[in-house]
């Protein structure tokens, strides 16, 4: 007989959810102890680059920046 959930209906989603995240952290955490970055630096670019994408200010690649045209 298939199981057709893990856990149960509701739980399955935040339970890949949660993995998916601790992985993210993880990696993240690892790539900037190589970079040689403590923890509080690295909450620190975070906290500018959720501040940027926030307030809308970073545009993507290709865009026009102010005063270079």
């Amino acid at each position: 007989m298939a199981y057709q959930y893990i856990i149960s209906k509701t739980i399955d989603p935040l339970f890949a959810i949660s993995i998916g995240l601790a992985a993210a952290v993880n990696r993240i955490h690892r790539e900037e102890k190589d970079a040689g970055r403590t923890v509080g630096q690295s909450v620190e670019v975070l906290k500018r680059r959720v501040g940027i994408a926030w307030e809308g200010g970073w545009r993507g690649f290709g865009a026009e920046r102010e005063g270079e045209r």
